[in-house]
């Protein structure tokens, strides 16, 4: 079922939509959270330093695989809110071939470079073999995750943010079963956790597309609109690409203060795998509703509502804001029985501190990390994905200047700062990004409302009040939104990996 989130109170719209989605997300997290919990607990804390030291490279790989297929569903959400169908299945058709080739080339290159990117990393040579087995394997089932997650990011971009949850929920529980099937009745240790993942997101991503195509009839495709269009795959790419870039782009300062985790030993990157786990838990509620965000303000540029962009923007912080405080002060109470689902906190008394002392010091910026996503998400959504990808430069500066000099001087406690200096120079780009992009979108509305007055001999644009004023210089090499259609104004996200 699409829905419409160009009218009713933006507050509650966003949550409606948002709902689901983190629900979603959650069903996500314990899905990526299965193999390292299974594993941890019935193979070893050697296992789970394994698994743990993939996270990374992981997020650089299959982040990008996420980030595309958002990027590509912005323009069909741009298109379903000017209700122009012709052009919303064009793109959609696209957007599937385009998938297809990215598919074959990152599995083939991806399953070649496995040992030579581990060693790279300076994976310690006591679990560098289950790392490259575990992560060669996951590599192997990307053309899976290109097909969930663009059937799902479809289904959002109409407005249906609950049908995802529900596959991801038939997902998490296959996963859970297999993996425990694989892992202690086959006893196939991080490899049947690795297949577990790539059959469950399998049967999702086929399940979903049978489900899309026959409950969405707004999609059947009529006479020629399947077939491969070269302006329509760039403009899809030029959405896409930054957005899947974005995650590549901040994975590689979290593969940088991953390679100098792995230097200080399998102890250290036991802890920070258990203390990532947590974070990517909690943060979820912060990572739907930036996802939200971006449906909802592509569908209300479609509809040429910037006010209701700026009025769900506020909702949105609003959001972030409290459930941020929550957060921080539950975590204080529950950390160490979060962390007792990867391991046994009796024993492992030393990596449990050390987790703690990382949580602590993430949590303690979890809303400069809600106002990252809720400006990152908006900006996507109005067609700016290069500034977007910009902030993913600002956020691998700060991991990358941790690792080099923080971590090599500070040790473990130089790690703990790489998350807050990261999320805190991205927030310094995103809010001024923020308002240059909608003051410039607010003027380009304007300068068409006049130009159609003048046509008409409605008006005299002389005598029109100026534009907005204000708008500064575009940031350097910042592309222009992708193709907007806009109509007049009448009164919807967490990897993975996850998502970015």
């Amino acid at each position: 079922m699409t829905k419409d989130l160009t009218s009713g109170s933006p507050f509650k719209v966003i949550m409606l939509f948002m709902l689901p989605l983190m629900l979603g997300n959650l069903f996500q997290q314990f899905y990526s959270l299965a193999d390292t919990i299974i594993v941890g607990r019935f193979v070893g804390v050697s296992a789970l330093a394994a698994v743990g030291a993939t996270g990374s490279v992981n997020y650089l790989i299959l982040g990008f695989v996420i980030g595309i297929c958002n990027g590509f569903a912005i323009p069909i959400a741009q298109a379903f809110g000017a209700r122009d169908m012709v052009l919303m299945r064009r793109r959609v058709a696209n957007a599937a071939w385009l998938c297809v080739g990215w598919g074959v080339v990152l599995t083939v290159s991806t399953v070649a470079l496995t040992r030579p990117i581990m060693q790279l990393m300076q994976t310690p040579s006591d679990i560098i073999e289950n790392s490259c087995t575990y992560i060669g394997w996951i590599f192997a089932g990307i053309p899976f995750v290109f097909l969930y997650n663009m059937v799902a990011a479809i289904m959002r971009a109409l407005g249906d943010s609950k049908t995802p949850l529900y596959f991801l929920v038939l997902t998490s529980v296959l996963n859970v079963g297999l993996d425990l099937y694989f892992i202690i009745s086959f006893d196939m240790g991080v490899l049947g956790a690795a297949l577990a993942t790539n059959l469950s997101q399998a049967i999702s991503g086929v399940a979903s597309l049978v489900y899309m195509l026959r409950r969405f009839t707004m999609l059947k495709m009529q006479p020629g609109e399947s077939r491969p269009d070269a302006a329509l795959c760039r403009q899809l790419s030029a959405m896409g690409l930054p957005m899947g870039l974005q995650c590549t782009i901040t994975a590689v300062g979290s593969v940088m203060i991953q390679s100098a985790v792995n230097q200080l030993g399998s102890t250290a990157v036991a802890a920070v795998t258990a203390a990532g786990k947590t974070q990517n838990l909690m943060s979820v509620p912060l990572e739907s509703t930036g996802t939200a965000m971006a449906t909802f303000a592509g569908q209300n540029l479609g509809a040429s509502r910037l006010d209701r962009v700026r009025r769900g923007v506020r909702c949105a912080l609003g959001i972030c804001v409290v459930y941020s405080v929550a957060a921080f002060v539950g975590l204080r109470f529950f950390d160490v029985t979060i962390f007792g689902l990867f391991l046994d906190t009796r024993t492992e008394v030393e990596i449990v501190a050390m987790a703690q002392q990382y949580m602590f010091a993430n949590s303690l910026f979890f809303i400069p990390l809600g106002a990252l996503v809720v400006w990152r998400y908006v900006i996507q959504g109005l067609g700016y994905s290069g500034l977007a990808m910009m902030a993913g430069v600002a956020e691998m500066v700060g991991r990358t200047l941790v690792a080099v000099t923080m971590v090599p001087l500070l040790g473990f406690t130089g790690a703990r700062l790489s998350n807050p200096c990261a999320w805190t120079l991205a927030c310094v780009f995103l809010y001024p990004a923020y308002r240059w992009t909608m003051r410039t979108l607010q003027n380009r509305m304007h300068a068409r409302r006049l130009a159609a007055l003048h046509k008409l001999g409605l008006a005299d644009p002389a005598e029109t009040p100026a534009p907005v004023s204000g708008e500064a210089a575009a940031p350097a090499a910042t592309p222009a939104p992708a193709t907007v259609h806009v109509r007049p104004a009448a009164d919807p996200a967490g990897h993975r990996p996850k998502a970015c």
